[in-house]
């Protein structure tokens, strides 16, 4: 099975030296191996949103298979930030918050101001999931296969993980001042 955080550079070896249709059938097959794990971890309890998201998913590598596409295949992380940014933004119109779904798995009673902070968090989420969909499709329509594979494939993930830092250090500093 592909690793999902590796998905990019996989398509980009995949596109390299073999063919889009090849890659198509290894993302569907990925795909079903991860709907069955999934299904049988959550016995059935995705929503609406996380079933869309695969349903896309699976229609792009299908449609990509067939008709050997590999504009198609590079769009397969533009769809993943823009279902990522969909479910994200959905949460800031429920009661919880993405993050403070998160943030109640380890702190249950959640002071106001943690729910509010979270709000805010998500928010940030957001923005960045918008501009990674944006800049993930400029590079699947007008990138060098290269370009692509490394803004998709490392990119993205040093920026993730430097919002995760940056997070983490804003919030150590805020709840000092919280207490």
């Amino acid at each position: 099975m592909i690793v999902w955080t590796m998905y990019p550079m996989t398509i980009y070896a995949g596109l390299r030296w073999g063919s889009p249709r090849i890659v198509g059938i290894l993302l569907l097959l990925n795909l079903a191996l991860r709907r069955r794990q999934d299904a049988r971890k959550l016995m059935g309890e995705l929503s609406w949103m996380d079933r869309g998201v695969v349903l896309g998913l699976f229609l792009l590598a299908s449609v990509a298979t067939v008709i050997n596409s590999e504009i198609l295949i590079r769009l397969f992380p533009v769809l993943m930030n823009f279902g990522a940014l969909v479910l994200f933004a959905r949460s800031l119109y429920a009661s919880q918050s993405m993050v403070e779904r998160f943030a109640r798995l380890q702190e249950p009673n959640l002071p106001p101001s943690g729910v509010v902070y979270t709000r805010r968090v998500t928010q940030v989420w957001c923005f960045f999931l918008a501009v990674n969909t944006c800049v993930s499709w400029w590079t699947a329509m007008y990138a060098t296969q290269e370009v692509w594979a490394l803004y998709n494939g490392l990119i993205t993930y040093v920026l993730m993980a430097f919002l995760f830092v940056g997070e983490w250090g804003v919030r150590s500093y805020l709840r000092p001042r919280a207490a």
